[in-house]
């Protein structure tokens, strides 16, 4: 029983921290803090889609994922896969509420992932902010370039267990634009996130952060 809670409450974090870090698709940031919060403060929404791979030493390919992101200030999340499984994870108001493709259509979640998915909560809305100097669980590094990036790496010690680090690229095309986000794992696994048809500030009805 143990374990079990152990294991669901390990995937809902990396699914949190995956989203949270999805949060940041903001437009117009430079080379520094200052200007990455004040532009974050100009964001109202974001809608993207997103190929997601993931690599562990026991697979002799990459796990590929695809489906579609979306966030509306301040702090609502519809987080979307379509392939493999079709499964949704939604935030609104502080209410976090996941669905998951079942033989009878969408089956609501519940118990301890749930609660680890509140906890993150926090996190998310620091970083769709882009306050991440203010983050309890990441110290945050920008590196500037071409294409700058920021490098975060966890304070607690056992959530560095589960995410050693992660690194998140900005497209030198198109500034401030996330090109490739990176999840370094335990026993070197990685996630990788590439986005692409990516919409700022477009309408987002809220009834789509409350239902599947």
């Amino acid at each position: 029983m143990v374990e079990c809670f152990k294991m669901k409450r390990t995937k809902a974090i990396r699914r949190l921290l995956s989203l949270a870090v999805c949060s940041l698709l903001l437009s117009g940031w430079s080379g520094s803090w200052d200007t990455i919060q004040k532009e974050s403060e100009k964001l109202t929404s974001v809608k993207a889609r997103f190929t997601q791979s993931k690599n562990m030493r026991i697979l002799s390919r990459p796990l590929v994922s695809t489906g579609s992101f979306y966030f509306k200030a301040p702090d609502s999340v519809r987080w979307e896969y379509d392939v493999p499984v079709k499964s949704i994870l939604l935030m609104h108001k502080g209410l976090v509420k996941r669905y998951t493709q079942g033989t009878g259509g969408l089956t609501e979640d519940a118990g301890a992932a749930l609660q680890s998915m509140n906890v993150m909560m926090q996190e998310i809305a620091l970083w769709s902010k882009g306050r991440f100097t203010e983050s309890p669980s990441f110290a945050a590094v920008l590196k500037a370039g071409d294409g700058p990036t920021i490098m975060l790496t966890p304070r607690d010690e056992g959530l560095a267990k589960i995410i050693t680090g992660i690194e998140i690229a900005l497209a030198p095309d198109r500034p401030g634009l996330i090109s490739t986000i990176t999840i370094s794992e335990g026993e070197g696994g990685t996630t990788v996130f590439k986005f692409s048809d990516v919409q700022i500030n477009a309408m987002l009805n809220d009834s789509m952060f409350r239902s599947p």
